[in-house]
């Protein structure tokens, strides 16, 4: 159960991959923070916002755990705005 409440049937290949990417992170909190935000946003995503999503997701799970909880603070390479909406998403809708 990856615990996705969309189905991807509606999306493009690239959209897919990166939803089904975001649901299977190796750190079960990373799954839930990325997974339901990709839910949430990814239709609507452009080109540069899966641009960067695409950047966020080869990053090491630890890494964005702590940079999403604060633990550490963010490198300004991956301090996109895309990456601050996650962390907002995160605080409103995951016990982070």
């Amino acid at each position: 159960m990856t615990g996705t409440t969309r189905t991807s049937a509606d999306l493009d290949p690239r959209r897919r991959r990166l939803l089904f990417r975001a649901w299977h992170r190796g750190i079960r909190e990373m799954d839930l923070i990325l997974g339901q935000f990709a839910d949430t946003h990814i239709d609507a995503f452009d080109d540069e916002e899966l641009d960067m999503l695409e950047a966020l997701l080869s990053v090491d799970d630890r890494d964005l755990l702590q940079w999403v909880t604060g633990e550490t603070a963010t490198p300004a390479a991956q301090d996109t705005p895309l990456f601050r909406r996650i962390c907002a998403h995160a605080r409103n809708h995951t016990a982070c």
